[in-house]
């Protein structure tokens, strides 16, 4: 599975969700193995790809992602973090303008100028797969960046892909969370795209996300990271039975054949 996050709310939850895999995996923030359970590392090359670690010999396993945004501050802030050094520092790619929360720039402008670059940095992830299942794409419909550039992003993963499952953990808007505007116009030109071009659209309300994190803790506001944190939970758990073995839902395609009627 090559996984492809978008816009700013698509890389602060792809954030969350690489975390969550290593913890599940056993892996440091290197990406190297530290515990010895079979399970653990059976399944890892569906969603990390195996390279040589810089010392001691070690293997280290980076995840095959790629991350995308029309400004460069939140791919940055990704490099400098934590996990700064799990991703591969050639699997960013950002702009310079940013998409000012407006569909039209993500979807025609600003992003329609990065899509070359973005393909041929998906081409060589796909080019290290054995086998593609298919993409995830992770990108919230309230911003410009995620609404036009994700939708963007799925009509030429699906004319260039027809074969391969395409898969989207989409965040839909909430007056309660956020309160830019435009919001529900962005969300509505997307949907199109949605609906036109995924296998499986895994819709994730911040309304709803944010009234669970307030019945947990009503006496503080929720706060963004920690409604990334639910949502990565929500993919870790979604993805479990391609990454444990088990009878059932062993890849992306069988998942979607057993959910959708």
């Amino acid at each position: 599975i090559v996984n492809i996050q978008v816009g700013q709310a698509g890389n602060q939850v792809g954030e969350a969700f690489w975390k969550a895999l290593l913890l599940e995996h056993g892996l440091n923030e290197s990406g190297e193995y530290i515990l010895d359970n079979r399970t653990q590392v059976d399944h890892l090359d569906v969603y990390f790809t195996e390279i040589d670690g810089d010392s001691s010999h070690k293997r280290r396993h980076v995840p095959r992602s790629v991350q995308v945004d029309l400004e460069s501050g939140v791919c940055n802030r990704l490099q400098s973090g934590p996990l700064g050094g799990l991703f591969r520092p050639d699997t960013f790619i950002s702009g310079e303008n940013g998409a000012g929360n407006n569909f039209a720039k993500g979807h025609y402008t600003e992003g329609a100028e990065l899509i070359d670059s973005i393909f041929e940095v998906v081409r060589k992830q796909v080019e290290q797969c054995d086998a593609l299942q298919g993409f995830q794409v992770i990108h919230s419909l309230g911003g410009g960046t995620g609404s036009g550039l994700g939708s963007l992003l799925l009509s030429k993963l699906r004319e260039e892909a027809p074969d391969r499952m395409l898969a989207t953990f989409s965040i839909f808007p909430s007056p309660k969370v956020s309160d830019t505007v435009v919001e529900p116009y962005n969300t509505v030109l997307s949907l199109h795209q949605l609906v036109e071009n995924t296998d499986m659209c895994i819709c994730l309300d911040n309304e709803a996300l944010y009234d669970a994190s307030h019945r947990l803790d009503p006496k503080t506001q929720p706060e963004f990271h920690q409604l990334n944190h639910l949502i990565a939970q929500v993919m870790t758990g979604v993805s479990t039975s391609f990454r444990f073995p088990g009878q059932l839902n062993g890849d992306m395609r069988k998942m979607a054949l057993n959910l959708i009627p």
